[in-house]
C-alpha cells in the first residue's frame, strides 16, 4: 500500500512558499527574477540530503535529478515529472505567511491580515471536500503560491518516498523544476539532452482526480497603428491621432462574446493586455486564444479585419498586423501517444480517486514539452483560487498527488 503522510507535504510546502519566487513579465534576463534561484537552490540541497546524487541547478534556475531504475526490466521508459518554482506576477509574493488550518471544519476562514478576504463554502464549494483535513492558505496580503509550489511539494515528497522504499521496482525517474512558467518561458532555456526523458507529467493542475490533456492553441497579436503626427497648434484636418485609433479599435471589440470574461469551456477568445504608444505611433497587444488551429486563425483574420475597417475611418492612418505563435494544443501529440495519459488515470484511480478529464483554458510547461520532444499532460494538486490572496490547497490533494506519482512509476515499469 503507497501512503503518503499529509503533515510532510504540507511542512515542505509551508517551506516553500515563503521563499519570494515571483517572476516578471517584463523581464528581460533569463530566469526574469533572480530570487527564483533561491527555491532552486534550496530544492537541489534537499535532493542531495535524499540521497539523489545526480541532481544539479544550472545558470538559469532549473534543477535537474535522477533516481536510477532499480528494476530488472530493460527498456523503460524513462518518465519525468516537473513543476514550476515561480510564482505569478498577478499578486503580491513578498513575506508570503503561510496558515495551516488543521482539520478543517467547514466554517468560513477570515485571513487575518486583511479581514475583508474571507474564504467560504458559499464562494468555494470544493472547500467542502477538505472538512476533516486540512488546508493552507496565506495570510490575507499576498498570493499563497501553490502555484505550483504544491507541486513542487509532492513530487519532492514522492521523490522522498522513493529513496524510503528502494524495494518498489521503477525505471528511470527525472525530475525537473523550471523557472518563468508564469511569464510563458518556462522551457525556453531547457536542456532536453541533458533531461533524457522519454515522456513527463507536469503536476500543476486543480482538483483531485483532474488529468488535463488539452491546452488552448495561443499565439499573440500586435496591432501597430501609424497616425499622422503634426503640431497641435496647427493640426486641423490634418493630425491622426494612433492613440485614438487604438482607443477606436478597442471600442470596436463585441462586448457580449469573443472575450475571456464572455467565454468559457471549448470557446476561444482574443484579449488586448497592453496598449502603449504616443500619438504618432501606438500599439495594441493581444492574446488569442483557441483548442483548434482553425479556430485560432479565424480568430485573427477577424481581428485583423475589424482592426481594418476602423482604420479605414482614419484618412492617413495606417496598421500592421503580426501575430507570433506561443504554445500549441498538446493533445495533438498525446494522442499518438495514447498511454500517456491512459497511466495516468490508472494512476489516479490506483490513489482512489475519480479521474476528472479536462482541457486547460490556457497553457502548461507541458504544452511545449509536448513539443520538443516529451509528449506531457498535466495533473493535480489541489491548488485552488490560484493568482489570487485566497489561494489554498488541501494537504489530502498534495498527498494524492504525491502517491499518484508513485503508482505512475510503478505502472510504467509493470508494463514494460
Amino acid at each position: 500500500m503507497i501512503e503518503i503522510m499529509e503533515n510532510s507535504v504540507a511542512e515542505r510546502l509551508i517551506r516553500y512558499v515563503q521563499l519570494d519566487t515571483q517572476s516578471d513579465p517584463l523581464g528581460n534576463d533569463f530566469p526574469t527574477t533572480e530570487k527564483q534561484k533561491d527555491l532552486s537552490k534550496l530544492l537541489l540541497s534537499e535532493l542531495i540530503a535524499m540521497g539523489i546524487s545526480n541532481a544539479e541547478t544550472d545558470a538559469f534556475g532549473y534543477v535537474y535529478a535522477t533516481i536510477p531504475a532499480n528494476s530488472k526490466k530493460l527498456n523503460i521508459p524513462t518518465i519525468c515529472f516537473c513543476s514550476h518554482v515561480d510564482t505569478a506576477p498577478d499578486c503580491s509574493g513578498t513575506d508570503v505567511k503561510p496558515i495551516h488550518h488543521l482539520n478543517y471544519d467547514g466554517k468560513d476562514i477570515v485571513l487575518p491580515d486583511d479581514t475583508s478576504q474571507v474564504l467560504s463554502i458559499l464562494r468555494s464549494p470544493y472547500l467542502q471536500q477538505q472538512i476533516g483535513h486540512s488546508i493552507i492558505t496565506a495570510s490575507g496580503l499576498t498570493l499563497l503560491g501553490a502555484d505550483d509550489k504544491s507541486g513542487v511539494a509532492a513530487i519532492m515528497e514522492a521523490a522522498f518516498f522513493f529513496m524510503q522504499h528502494p524495494a518498489i521496482p521503477h525505471g528511470d525517474i527525472k525530475i525537473l523544476f523550471t523557472p518563468d512558467e508564469e511569464v510563458g518561458k518556462g522551457t525556453a532555456r531547457v536542456d532536453m539532452e541533458k533531461l533524457g526523458a522519454d515522456f513527463g507529467y507536469t503536476l500543476d493542475g486543480g482538483e483531485a482526480g483532474s488529468l488535463e490533456d488539452e491546452t488552448f492553441s495561443a499565439d499573440a497579436a500586435n496591432i501597430i497603428i501609424e497616425g499622422v503626427i503634426v503640431h497641435p497648434g496647427y493640426a486641423k484636418g490634418k493630425l491622426v491621432n494612433a492613440l485614438k485609433v487604438a482607443g477606436a479599435i478597442l471600442e470596436a471589440l463585441p462586448k457580449n462574446e469573443w472575450s475571456p470574461e464572455t467565454t468559457q469551456a471549448r470557446e476561444g477568445f482574443v484579449h488586448p493586455v497592453a496598449v502603449n504608444g504616443i500619438a504618432e505611433k501606438a500599439t495594441i497587444q493581444l492574446i488569442v486564444r483557441d483548442f483548434t488551429l482553425a479556430g485560432l486563425q479565424g480568430h485573427h483574420e477577424r481581428l485583423q479585419a475589424l482592426a481594418a475597417r476602423v482604420v479605414e475611418q482614419f484618412p492617413g492612418a495606417s496598421m500592421r498586423y503580426e501575430a507570433q505563435e506561443q504554445y500549441r494544443n498538446m493533445k495533438e501529440v498525446l494522442d499518438k501517444h495514447p498511454q500517456v495519459t491512459a497511466f495516468a488515470a490508472e494512476a489516479i484511480q490506483r490513489a482512489g480517486l475519480v479521474v476528472k478529464k479536462e482541457s486547460i483554458r490556457g497553457g502548461t510547461d507541458g504544452s511545449r514539452f509536448s513539443y520538443i520532444g516529451m509528449p506531457c499532460p498535466n495533473i493535480f494538486t489541489g491548488m485552488q483560487n490560484i493568482h489570487s490572496k485566497l489561494e489554498w490547497v488541501g494537504t489530502k490533494d498534495m498527498a494524492k498527488a504525491a502517491e499518484t506519482i508513485v503508482h505512475l512509476c510503478m505502472i510504467w515499469e509493470q508494463r514494460s
